[in-house]
């Protein structure tokens, strides 16, 4: 024993924490960036307005 207390945990917490938090925010990222690309309003569907009950794209394409 030399007397030196060594620290609990190392590094590797320093390590996994941030890559965790940079993981969470790409990924949060990456949805919103997805988000705005998207075009939720332009669907291609081929139905038509017939009436008969079944459903249907709320604006057709474009």
């Amino acid at each position: 024993m030399n007397g030196r207390a060594r620290p609990r945990g190392g590094w590797l917490p320093w390590v996994l924490v941030p890559a965790g938090l940079l993981l969470f925010a790409g990924a949060n990222a990456h949805l919103v960036y997805v988000a705005f690309q998207s075009q939720p309003g332009c669907v291609a569907h081929l139905k038509a307005a017939d009436g008969s009950g079944g459903y249907r794209a709320a604006k057709s394409a474009c």
